[in-house]
């Protein structure tokens, strides 16, 4: 996946990290800079509803090759 920034769109699911059984959409703010494993990544950003609303602002912990573009 290409270089994440301030408004792409993610449909964040397992592949992502075992942790996300239900899959989302994922509206980021910002790529944070902590250190992690290898091919990981936190990001910051929005959880959206079935209509695109923000639910929930989250920081994720997820498997850059996981990640999928809407």
């Amino acid at each position: 996946m290409a270089t994440l920034k301030a408004g792409d769109l993610l449909h964040i699911t397992r592949a992502a990290s075992p942790q996300f059984v239900k899959s989302f959409h994922f509206r980021v703010i910002r790529v944070l800079d902590w250190t992690t494993f290898d091919g990981w990544i936190w990001l910051e950003g929005y959880q959206l509803d079935e209509r695109g609303d923000a639910v929930a602002r989250r920081s994720i912990f997820v498997m850059l090759s996981g990640l999928r573009s809407v």
